[in-house]
């Protein structure tokens, strides 16, 4: 074993020893977003770098505390991308992108970080170092372990390493503009869209104003040339300069864009996941109107704390789920737990899942209501 792994291991041994519980954590980007951090600290960034790359089998394995940009470029350089496009948000690392499981502008359409999960190692609560998966798509008997990791918040266990699909650079790419749309419009448009052979990639809907009903929509398309040329051609809008627009998604996927940093100082970040087909959402009196991504599948909303359950009643009601993604400060954590879940079945199977794979508690224990 690595010396740093090694280290790794042993400071999982101790604390399985005296029950002390550990923070996992590569680049931080995400403290943000927790019920509360607790735990010893374990850094994952020493652990770092590619362990294989083939371009032309489209895989990657990278240790988990490789930073999440040095991947990518050295993919770009290969023609290569992931096509999730995972926030950053600070110093991500790979391990961290695939434990909290968040996705880009384009994940509507070409999947989620989970998707392109071909295999894990982690080291679980007892510190047995464990593998699961592979490099290729079919070879799962059983439960497949390895996509459970993504999204887990390191509570299953600390990935290590992880083998990840990878895609080709789309050939073709372009962004259309369409202004003065209401959300009803935009919605009817996007769904309208989705019915037909086009090759959509992206979308984002930003109101003009708080609590304007009109506002303007990003559609971004990608793939063959002749494709997007085609559905340019069909759809309308104001094509808009490749270049320009690069760096406006790309503050969509950071949430650095103007109407995330409009908010208001006693105003949360809140994350509605809906389905595409959900119409207008009757928010709160005095809250207003979202930001939409995905298709109309992904609703950023932002209002009060106190807001939370009639959000949360609202988003349910269309069959879907809100959180608060950001807290009114840098300083503030959210105070809300992550896998805020209703059901009582699939509480119980995430009880046994944690007493399986960590069964005295000891990882990222601040990040559930557990």
């Amino acid at each position: 074993m690595d010396a740093a792994l090694f280290q790794i291991a042993e400071r999982v041994r101790a604390a399985l020893a005296d029950h002390t519980p550990l923070r996992l954590r590569g680049g931080g980007s995400k403290d943000f977003h927790a019920l509360q951090l607790q735990g010893d600290l374990l850094d994952t960034r020493d652990w770092r770098g590619i362990v294989s790359y083939e371009p032309s089998e489209l895989v990657v394995t990278v240790r988990a505390g490789t930073p999440l940009a040095e991947l990518e470029a050295v993919l770009a350089a290969q023609g290569q991308c992931l096509a999730f496009e995972p926030p950053h948000f600070g110093a991500a690392t790979v391990g961290g992108m695939v434990a909290t499981g968040w996705s880009g502008p384009s994940r509507a359409s070409v999947g989620a970080v989970r998707d392109y999960v071909l295999g894990v190692e982690i080291l679980n609560g007892r510190a047995e170092l464990l593998r699961f998966g592979g490099q290729v798509m079919k070879n799962v008997a059983g439960y497949d372990v390895s996509r459970l990791m993504a999204g887990s918040w390191g509570t299953l266990g600390l990935i290590t390493e992880v083998s990840l699909k990878v895609l080709p650079v789309a050939p073709g790419e372009t962004t259309l503009r369409f202004d003065g749309l209401s959300q009803a419009e935009a919605l009817q448009r996007l769904n309208q869209w989705g019915g037909q052979p086009l090759p959509l990639n992206a979308s984002c809907w930003v109101p003009d104003a708080a609590g304007a009903d009109t506002g303007t929509l990003y559609l971004r398309l990608r793939g063959a040339r002749a494709a997007v040329e085609a559905a340019c051609r069909s759809l309308g809008g104001v094509r808009l300069d490749d270049a320009a627009t690069a760096a406006d998604w790309q503050a969509c996927r950071e949430q650095t864009l103007p109407w995330f940093a409009q908010r208001a100082a006693d105003h949360v970040l809140w994350r509605l996941s809906v389905p595409q087909t959900a119409p207008v959402l009757a928010l709160p009196h005095g809250v207003g109107a979202p930001l939409i991504e995905w298709q109309g599948g992904l609703r950023w909303v932002q209002a009060p704390r106190s807001q939370g359950p009639a959000l949360q009643a609202l988003a349910q009601s269309m069959g879907g789920s809100a959180s608060l993604f950001r807290a009114e400060s840098a300083d503030q954590i959210s105070a809300s737990p992550i896998f805020d879940v209703q059901n009582p079945a699939v509480q119980h199977i995430q009880a046994q899942l944690r007493q399986a794979f960590d069964p005295v508690g000891i990882f990222n224990p601040g990040r559930t209501m557990a």
